[in-house]
């Protein structure tokens, strides 16, 4: 048996999805190379942050959504401090420093900080009762809005905005969406989705505001007693809230490794081996750039995983690629699949299927012979399918004149 003091030390600075699934991958490839240390900010083990959307409806509980509990960590070995996070790196002596006071030494570091959520700076946005939507805190601070009933706004149109929208009005709060866009989630979807979309939470009973900029958040008491009463739009038109959740997107969270040093950019740096410029400093996740690409989605990041764990695991044969992302919602009885490069080129065709009667909308973007993007509502079955078309680059001149009908029909012609 090993002598546990002797081995290299491992700690990872974040005990989200990005950091465990490294960890996770790590320990397939050589589960007692290290003595592993984990901080993470919030007091709890690892859970899914992608199902806080179906915690914040009803549909999940906490229990379902925690993917390591502390029995995980004890079971592996691993010294995991939760709800206290690091705060400052020693790169000189290799050791870092939690809000506690602890300190713990390394041999590689991981860093995996993820990202925080933009707070737009206007007056009021530090009122109680504005929140954004990243955690199980912010989660239980809606689901308490949500039981006190009222209104709730919602700044955002994203596919978290509309996520967080349409579960407090599940939950029995009349939800208003502000949208700076012309179109809902217009990062993934073209104007005639978006609009499909917005069709489909009006009549779910959301209201939607398009093109839509927010001047200030305003408190409820004229004595300014600290909480959130309304919404004041540019244009001057007031919303009463009893909620702001803001999800106007994220920003990676590179603060501790600017300060330690590390070269970041709009987010830390990384090699293809996700190697910063510190050899001995590694990053995952929502907190990295790539090749002057960030990182938002799960799919990315599990691949990032893999390839981290590869290299601390001393099999350093994986480099990571970007690939072709997808994304897909579906709430309030809505189907949608968006994925590749939507937007197209000056070079770029498009076929179109529109059929009002189903509620059915389809748009390929084409390069030549190859799809290199596609949006699908109302029917998005064969969503992988074109995805994968997307990401191998495949020839489709023998079925270009089927494509929109689906692969069923397109394999019958091949």
């Amino acid at each position: 048996m090993t002598d546990v003091s002797t081995k290299p030390r491992l700690v990872v600075v974040g005990n989200g999805m990005a950091g465990m699934r490294t960890v996770e991958e790590l320990l397939k490839l050589a589960p007692d190379l290290y003595r592993i240390t984990v901080f993470g900010a919030e007091p709890y083990g690892n859970y899914n942050r992608v199902l806080l959307s179906p915690l914040l409806a009803g549909d999940k509980g906490v229990d379902e959504i925690m993917i390591h509990t502390r029995a995980w960590y004890e079971q592996h070995g691993i010294e995991l401090h939760a709800g206290d996070p690091v705060v400052a790196i020693d790169r000189g002596r290799r050791i870092v420093t939690a809000r506690s006071g602890r300190q713990a030494a390394y041999d590689r570091l991981l860093l995996a900080t993820g990202s925080t959520p933009f707070i737009l700076p206007v007056p009021g946005s530090d009122l109680d009762g504005v929140v954004g939507f990243r955690d199980l805190h912010d989660v239980d601070t809606m689901l308490a809005a949500a039981h006190r009933g009222g209104g709730a706004v919602v700044i955002g149109g994203g596919l978290l905005g509309l996520e967080a929208a349409h579960a407090l009005r599940r939950r029995g709060m009349d939800v208003t969406v502000v949208h700076l866009a012309a179109s809902l989630m217009n990062q993934q979807l073209d104007p005639e989705a978006g609009r499909l979309l917005k069709e489909s939470f009006e009549r779910a009973g959301l209201r939607i505001l398009l093109g839509a900029a927010t001047r200030e958040i305003v408190d409820e008491g004229s004595a300014g007693e600290g909480r959130v009463g309304a919404v004041r739009l540019e244009d001057g038109r007031e919303l009463p809230a009893d909620l702001v959740v803001i999800a106007a997107g994220v920003r990676p969270n590179v603060a501790l490794a600017r300060a330690a040093g590390l070269h970041v950019e709009r987010a830390i740096v990384v090699d293809d081996t996700l190697q910063t410029y510190d050899p001995r400093i590694y990053a995952v996740g929502e907190c990295v750039q790539h090749r002057r690409a960030t990182f938002g989605l799960v799919a990315p990041v599990w691949e990032q995983a893999r390839v981290c764990a590869a290299h601390l695991a001393g099999s350093g044969h994986r480099r990571y690629v970007q690939a072709a992302t997808a994304t897909r919602l579906k709430v309030s009885g809505t189907d949608l699949y968006s994925a590749g490069d939507i937007a197209g080129g000056t070079d770029s065709e498009e076929l179109v299927l529109r059929d009002a009667s189903r509620g059915v909308y389809k748009r390929l973007v084409l390069d030549g012979q190859r799809v290199t993007g596609a949006v699908l509502y109302g029917d998005i079955g064969d969503g992988p399918w074109y995805f994968d078309l997307i990401q191998r680059g495949a020839d489709i001149s023998a079925i270009r004149d089927h494509l929109l009908f689906g692969r069923a029909l397109c394999e019958q012609a091949a």
